[in-house]
């Protein structure tokens, strides 16, 4: 198990929500964090730092303060916090995919703006990129005013092997102390009872295998859609508000489980709408 956390930093609101939710999963179990902070205008002037005083620009020495200060502030709550400091020059996606190849890391922890999530943290669609081009889960994190709670989690379901494998994923950065919500959007009009077998068969399974055993589900059934006239997104969205979910595991596999929900290209619009934080996993 890696325990260790990787957050890229911008000195931003964005990415101060993620420090303070990555030190709020600290509470659960225990992770050591990297801090990386990446100087992007392709001039090498963290490197031109290191090898020559004279050439410092002072943007290095104000990245080198404000850092710091974060990690006095997650010290001074957790004095045996292991926090380690990364700059780099060059490009963001690019230097968290050379720092995931070195290094294991339980999920990578992002900012984004909200409903605008591909707009995300530092420039242009960095978390999904991240998450496209890494097999670390990718945590995304929206800049809001909600207390940061881990009491329900929700994961999609169509009884897959991959979305145990998910759970388990999220488990060693979450723990197991919270309510898991398995969300199955009926698109194939299945006979409901026959859905409630395979539920529960799966959940047992998830017993066995994780040791979550708070479980519940949820099924929208295709005549919802029809009636309210919405797509598998916005039924996803419907059941994260009604059941006050405060998390959401979100697989994307290249074996392609949950096809429906693929073919809506949901996972990249779930990207576009982080509105609750969202723990985004890849299978191989």
């Amino acid at each position: 198990m890696a325990n260790k956390i990787l957050i890229p930093v911008d000195f931003s609101e964005h990415s101060y929500k993620a420090i303070a939710y990555a030190g709020a999963l600290n509470k659960s179990v225990y992770h050591d964090i990297d801090l990386v902070h990446v100087f992007t205008d392709y001039n090498d002037i963290y490197k031109d730092s290191q090898s020559n005083t004279d050439l410092i620009d002072p943007r290095v020495g104000s990245a080198k303060r404000d850092m710091q200060k974060i990690v006095s502030e997650l010290v001074a709550t957790n004095p045996e916090l292991n926090v380690n400091v990364i700059f780099r020059d060059g490009n963001i996606y690019n230097e968290i995919r050379k720092l995931t190849a070195k290094n294991e890391y339980d999920a990578i922890v992002m900012g984004t703006k909200g409903s605008s999530g591909l707009d995300a943290v530092l420039s242009g669609s960095n978390m999904y990129d991240v998450f496209e081009n890494t097999q670390v889960p990718v945590l995304a994190v929206p800049l809001t005013d909600r207390k940061i709670r881990l009491n329900k989690v929700g994961l999609l379901c169509n009884f897959k092997d991959g979305e145990i494998e998910v759970l388990k994923q999220a488990i060693r950065l979450l723990g197991k102390d919270f309510e898991l919500i398995l969300i199955h959007i009926n698109t194939d009009n299945a006979d409901v009872k026959g859905i409630d077998k395979k539920f529960k068969d799966f959940i047992h399974r998830i017993i066995q295998e994780t040791g979550v055993d708070d479980i519940s589900y949820v099924i929208k059934n295709q005549a919802f859609f029809i009636q309210y006239k919405e797509n598998v997104s916005k039924s996803i969205d419907s059941v994260i508000e009604d059941e006050q979910i405060d998390l959401l595991l979100v697989t994307k596999s290249k074996k392609g489980f949950l096809r429906k929900v693929m073919e809506e290209n949901i996972v990249r619009k779930m990207a576009y709408q982080i509105q609750i934080p969202k723990f985004f996993a890849k299978l191989s």
